[in-house]
């Protein structure tokens, strides 16, 4: 086999770097299923949604890849013994949300545009199309985490340096871009653009249905109606900072984030 002409033959963004945090393949994706079960399922349900609580099970790149099954994954957790708590919130999780963005990409051509948002959504947001936005940047201020949002670039830097990104801030992350674009579908193809170059489980229904739901409502209902966002969900930095510890987040991925790019 020409392993050298395989990876010419390739269409490889060259521009973004290897990550150094997580080992590919079958064995090590067994292996870190080995040491969630072990380490981390336990306390799941309560740090799941603790960005800096190291809570995530990391599974996510090796699901994308195929190097581990969902079924695998869920027949272990399910009979694992662990806390049932946190065994009902991953399976929750892996299975109802995994195969909602599943069936999202599956059953919806229009799923990476504005017309897979629900009617509401696209009612409200083309009403506030014109509304002032308190800031606006381009895609390149976006991509090098240069705004005045200290939480958001760290958001992004850690996905530019990691690969990945907490769920928790990839919400955040994304209704941002939504608030700090020109119109819903620019924000929209801006949020694809970054998560799918950067994300290793880029390129996959969960970011799109994530994204979808994040800036069109999909999956979610109508909210109190806002300036830009119309009735869509709104999240803030203020609200945030109620429900992690911020200052460890950004001690982490801040502009001199403590591990190697």
């Amino acid at each position: 086999m020409d392993w050298g002409g395989v990876l010419r033959g390739l269409k490889i963004d060259r521009g973004v770097g290897e990550v150094r945090w997580i080992r590919p393949g079958e064995r090590a994706a067994r292996r870190a299923l080995k040491r969630f079960l072990q380490g981390g399922l336990d306390l799941y349900a309560e740090r799941r949604n603790d960005p800096s609580g190291g809570g995530q099970s990391d599974l996510s790149p090796y699901l994308h890849f195929g190097q581990l099954s969902a079924q695998r994954v869920a027949l272990e957790v399910r009979n694992s013994g662990g806390d049932p708590h946190s065994v009902s919130a991953f399976l929750e999780e892996l299975i109802v949300r995994r195969e909602l963005a599943d069936n999202f990409c599956f059953y919806n051509q229009a799923y990476d545009s504005v017309e897979a948002f629900p009617d509401w959504a696209r009612k409200t947001l083309h009403e506030a199309r014109r509304d002032p936005r308190p800031y606006l940047y381009r895609f390149a201020d976006l991509e090098g985490a240069r705004t005045h949002d200290p939480l958001w670039n760290a958001a992004q830097r850690q996905m530019v340096v990691a690969g990945k990104m907490h769920g928790y801030m990839r919400m955040y992350w994304a209704k941002k871009i939504l608030e700090w674009t020109p119109s819903p579908e620019e924000a929209l193809e801006t949020a694809i653009a970054l998560n799918d170059r950067y994300e290793l489980d880029g390129r996959d229904p969960n970011g799109y249905a994530g994204v979808a739901w994040s800036i069109g409502g999909v999956h979610d209902r109508a909210w109190g109606r806002r300036p830009v966002f119309g009735k869509i969900r709104y999240m803030s930095d203020r609200g945030i900072q109620s429900k992690f510890d911020v200052g460890s987040y950004l001690e982490a991925w801040g502009p001199s984030p403590g591990r190697e790019e």
